[in-house]
């Protein structure tokens, strides 16, 4: 397109993703966070748990001077942990709840619009279950995030049968539990990943069309499945145009295309859209970036 990208989206990147020493909520966030906040590219960012308060308050400055929209991911704080919404053992359930919930007090701290989360690994055999688990404990966020402010829940798809083996998923069932939660919260949504897309084996358009009217976020990022034994296989984000990868510029034309053919990019509310790209190995996270941002130009003069 001619027009420029930020008049649809708010173009942001996963800060821990990208810098993921600080995904366990230390290292060197501040000034990590300041480097992307330096960059007039991003519109957005994306953070995490931050340990310290003093670093949170350093980034929540270092943010709101550099006038960016923020958001904030509580995945870190399931995944590191291990922990599970969607956990039958109501113990542990409720101890994956109680965590999120400090997430989302972190969130408003930081001027957050959107928090985001992902369901658990499951039973097969106990899918219902565990789908009735996880309405419990997204409702039982919902009504947390609603009771402070206007916080939106977001609940982000991921494969369900080779890396996370989350519960959610195909879009079939995210579309019933989208549904499921919007009848009684208007303060929840979906988001998409590009780089989840092929770890579900369907197409763009099967993985976003079903569930167009829930999605409110969305990332863009890579993956390598052809073969186990490759070293980046799996969910590990890596570059666009990875050896043996799956996503590069086609690929992300298509995505954006479908993105604002259902009116999701758009230029009344441009929503956030983030890099969700992690340095394989021993590379250089700044180049990471770089070639993220080439991607992205050279995909949206297509689309």
């Amino acid at each position: 397109m001619n027009e420029s990208m930020h008049k649809f989206m708010r173009v942001g990147i996963i800060h821990f993703m990208v810098y993921p020493e600080t995904m366990r909520g230390d290292g060197p966030i501040a000034e990590t966070v300041r480097k992307i906040a330096l960059d007039d590219y991003f519109d957005a960012i994306e953070v995490t748990w931050i340990r310290d308060d003093r670093v949170r308050a350093q980034v929540k400055k270092i943010l709101d001077t550099a006038h960016m929209s923020v958001a904030f991911g509580g995945q870190p704080m399931l995944l590191t942990s291990d922990l599970n919404v969607n956990d039958l053992n109501e113990e542990k359930r409720l101890k994956a709840v109680e965590t999120l919930k400090k997430g989302i007090d972190q969130a408003y701290e930081l001027g957050a619009e959107g928090f985001g989360f992902l369901s658990g690994r499951y039973d097969e055999s106990r899918k219902e279950e565990a789908y009735h688990a996880l309405l419990k404990s997204t409702r039982e966020l919902c009504d947390y995030a609603k009771s402070k402010g206007s916080l939106r829940i977001v609940h982000e798809i991921f494969d369900c049968d080779i890396d996370k083996k989350s519960l959610i998923g195909p879009a079939e069932l995210a579309k019933r539990y989208a549904e499921d939660i919007r009848k009684d919260y208007d303060n929840f949504g979906l988001m998409v990943d590009l780089s989840h897309i092929p770890m579900l084996r369907v197409t763009t358009e099967e993985a976003i069309l079903p569930i167009k009217d829930y999605i409110v976020h969305a990332h863009m990022g890579n993956c390598v499945i052809k073969d186990p034994k490759l070293p980046a296989y799996g969910d590990l984000h890596p570059r666009f145009g990875f050896p043996d990868s799956e996503n590069d510029v086609d690929q992300l034309v298509e995505y954006l295309r479908v993105l604002k053919n259902i009116g999701f990019l758009n230029e009344k509310n441009p929503p956030i859209v983030s890099f969700e790209v992690k340095p394989f190995g021993d590379e250089d996270p700044d180049l990471v970036v770089a070639n993220a941002k080439r991607v992205l130009n050279i995909a949206w003069s297509r689309v």
